[in-house]
């Protein structure tokens, strides 16, 4: 009985192999396009990394070339002119706005920060950010209405500069009087886990400098 079984698996592997070559013929283009998307997704993969890996090295250089200058206007004029996008386009809107300001610009300082905060394109950290070095910026020359309905969002828990938001609150709250409201401020930033070692220190300053008790 050997052989004819053995016949018999032979046929049924030929069979088999039929059956594989007549699903290939039909399918096979699906594995093959599935292997060149595959290919050709991993190669532009790699060539849009090493686009933004050239742009970001040509802003990061723009960027440097522009610090090296000798005055705070030539630093200015240089950061505007820098060709960026993207992130390096916040990081040179910010340089510039500290180069204004150092050069006695503080409108044209205030002008570059009020542009990065509005701009919708801008990462929201770097619109936040500019929000809040607008409102030391301006200080007293804003309303504190104003100041305050910039900063209240920003102080709520979970927003990357709530600890800082919350000690200009607390400075607001000084001017107008309100010692407690400050006080009270003060101390749930020197309680609060995202405060920094140095905002701790400072804001406990402050409140000793009130006549309270030392948080820390």
């Amino acid at each position: 009985m050997s052989n004819p079984d053995s016949f018999i698996d032979e046929v049924n592997e030929e069979v088999r192999r039929d059956k594989l070559f007549a699903v290939f013929r039909r399918y096979g283009w699906i594995g093959i396009s599935v292997v060149i998307l595959l290919v050709g997704g991993a190669a532009f993969s790699e060539w849009q990394k090493a686009k933004e890996r050239d742009a970001a090295e040509k802003a990061g250089n723009a960027i440097q070339t522009a610090m090296t200058l000798d005055s705070a206007e030539a630093r200015a004029a240089a950061l505007a002119e820098a060709d960026v996008t993207g992130e390096a386009s916040a990081v040179a809107a910010m340089l510039r706005s500290n180069e204004l300001y150092e050069a006695g610009d503080i409108d044209g300082a205030a002008a570059a920060l009020e542009a990065l905060a509005t701009d919708a394109a801008t990462p929201d950290n770097y619109r936040q950010m500019a929000r809040l070095k607008l409102v030391i910026l301006r200080g007293a020359d804003m309303p504190a209405s104003e100041r305050r309905a910039i900063l209240e969002p920003m102080s709520a828990a979970g927003q990357v500069f709530a600890m800082l938001a919350s000690e200009q609150l607390a400075l607001i709250d000084l001017e107008e009087g309100n010692t407690q409201a400050a006080i009270d401020r003060l101390n749930a930033i020197v309680a609060s886990a995202e405060a920094t070692a140095g905002l701790r220190q400072r804001v406990s300053q402050l409140i000793v400098a009130l006549g309270a008790e030392d948080a820390l």
